[in-house]
């Protein structure tokens, strides 16, 4: 299979593999992905080889890629075998290119159901899914579709399962997921600082991861005014260690925030500008706070308004920190008075 990024495309991949599993016995999968994400695949019991690209890197730096003799080694790899089927979970034309040197039937998404619809030139067998589902389930179909199972009588209120193997020992501490990459996505950081202010206040220890420098001065700025927590720079495992031994999480929309779905860390979503509908966090015990502002959401990496500096989409007004706070106090008491631990 070929899911190469980003990490939420990524994590969302892995319910599909759950299923067919399920419907074959001791099928085994070779994920090609990125390098920056090739712990994840690993987690899956399912897989056996993990084939790392970096097609970011090899895209602006083509003749060190090929001096250096790593496309000739991702090559190799890919080529090793042959396969039962090769399945671009992904629908663009990178993903898509980059079955053409695995040796087996190539399926993926039509023409109508890929982003990018010349991927659908690369298979010999193009696959119609249909649009308007959240992407968890538009991957499980295309799987089942490629491989000849059926899940029809599964997707009735039941939801798929990622079947990572972290153990969860819940700790009374919060983790607050502020990075991400788009700039019209990000929660103001005034917002962060009184929310972390409000979950102490409640009982709670606030914990503030980081990836980069970013990331880390804007922690080192929450904690500053809140008393918050900066964790070190942490792995992906490590992240999803933190992330199922705490009690719940806050998170705008962020590769991170499908990472807790996975791990069944009760969450609670921020959508502004995206729609929690399509690409929501997936799993047991996750909430969203979908803004209503009339222009959301508008799937735009920059908001339209023209926004002075230090200023955050409007869109963002509508989910101030005390509502926030307010719904993740509900969110666990639910849990907490649920009989199975879970709540929808």
């Amino acid at each position: 299979m070929v899911k190469t990024s980003s990490l939420g495309d990524v994590i969302h991949s892995l319910p599909a593999l759950t299923d067919a599993a399920r419907a074959i016995p001791d099928i085994k999968f070779d994920w090609v992905v990125e390098q920056s994400f090739a712990e994840v695949p690993n987690w899956h019991p399912a897989v056996d080889r993990v084939i790392p690209v970096a097609v970011r890197h090899w895209r602006k730096h083509p003749v060190q890629a090929w001096r250096s003799g790593e496309w000739a080694e991702f090559k190799q790899k890919v080529g090793h075998y042959s396969y039962d089927a090769v399945i671009d979970a992904q629908g663009l034309f990178k993903s898509a290119w980059l079955t053409r040197y695995a040796k087996g039937v190539r399926y993926g998404l039509d023409k109508a159901s890929a982003r990018e619809p010349i991927a659908s030139y690369f298979y010999d067998r193009p696959i119609h899914v249909t649009k308007g589902q959240h992407a968890v389930e538009r991957v499980r179909h295309l799987f089942a579709k490629a491989l000849g199972y059926s899940i029809d009588g599964q997707l009735d209120n039941v939801l798929g399962e990622y079947s990572l193997s972290f153990q969860s020992k819940r700790q009374n501490s919060v983790v607050l997921l502020h990075g991400t990459t788009w700039a019209s996505k990000h929660w103001p950081e005034y917002s962060w600082v009184e929310l972390a202010g409000l979950l102490q206040e409640a009982g709670y220890s606030v914990k503030l991861p980081w990836g980069n420098d970013i990331e880390k001065s804007r922690a080192e700025l929450i904690a500053g005014q809140s008393g918050a927590e900066v964790l070190p720079k942490m792995s992906l495992t490590g992240l999803a260690e933190l992330l199922s031994n705490s009690a719940g999480c806050v998170s705008v929309d962020t590769g991170l925030g499908h990472l807790a779905a996975a791990v069944d860390t009760p969450t609670l979503a921020l959508f502004g500008p995206t729609s929690s509908a399509l690409t929501g966090f997936y799993g047991k015990n996750q909430q969203s706070l979908q803004s209503a502002f009339h222009c959301a959401p508008c799937m735009l990496r920059e908001c339209k308004y023209q926004l002075p500096p230090g200023e955050f989409p409007p869109c963002f007004e509508e989910l101030p920190a005390a509502r926030v706070f307010q719904q993740f106090v509900a969110m666990q008491e639910e849990i907490d008075v649920s009989s199975d631990g879970v709540v929808a």
